[in-house]
């Protein structure tokens, strides 16, 4: 019996499939998440309005400090307005003129017992009412004269009496020396005070008067 004929058959074998894993089960916690950092990019606008507020805030303060300070100079110099000032004693035993009031006026021009020296300036707005209050003063008391004068034709006097505001007033005794001095308009009863006290003192004792 013959053999059976052979043929050549090719026979298609599909690819492998790769092994899939299964997915992993899902934890049905919900996980949870730690802290964040986040970086937030502020716009370059805001950035100028920020530090545009940072110089606003410091010149308010830097105002508001200049305004305190000059209000406490204001109340201090205020305090210290027309309030007397004694100078230095001098000796009372001579009667010589004093050199640092010599050269203000004539000597007929000085008080026997004593002199009220006001410095003043053209633009000084006190001046008038201080004048008239010295002229009330030096009426009411013999012997009492008063002098003024303008620091703008002599300002070499400002530097020499230390003239800090007008009106200035001093008080000389029968000397011509500086008793007293006042910053501003002189307060009446410190004023009076003072010309008490050189009064008194150019007031002759009772046994230096003659019989």
């Amino acid at each position: 019996m013959p053999a059976p004929a052979r043929t050549d058959a090719t026979v298609a074998v599909p690819p492998a499939r790769p092994n899939r894993l299964p997915p992993p089960a899902r934890d049905p916690t919900p996980a949870r998440r730690g802290p964040s950092h986040a970086v937030i990019s502020v716009p370059d606008s805001h950035r100028r309005t920020y530090r545009h507020g940072m110089t606003v805030a410091s010149a308010v303060a830097v105002l508001v400090g200049v305004l305190a300070l000059a209000t406490v100079l204001g109340l201090l110099l205020r305090a210290r307005t027309g309030r007397a000032r004694r100078t230095r004693p001098r000796d009372t035993s001579t009667t010589a003129a004093d050199p640092a009031t010599a050269d203000l006026a004539p000597s007929e021009a000085f008080g026997t017992d004593a002199t009220l020296v006001q410095f003043s300036t053209p633009t000084c707005a006190r001046c008038p009412a201080t004048r008239r209050q010295l002229d009330a003063v030096a009426a009411a008391n013999p012997g009492v004269t008063r002098l003024e004068i303008d620091l703008a034709e002599r300002p070499e006097l400002a530097r020499r009496f230390a003239v800090m505001q007008t009106p200035t007033v001093l008080l000389l005794d029968r000397s011509r020396a500086v008793h007293t001095r006042f910053g501003g308009p002189p307060r009446p009863a410190e004023l009076t005070a003072a010309l008490d006290t050189v009064l008194t003192a150019a007031a002759p004792t009772p046994g230096d008067e003659s019989p």
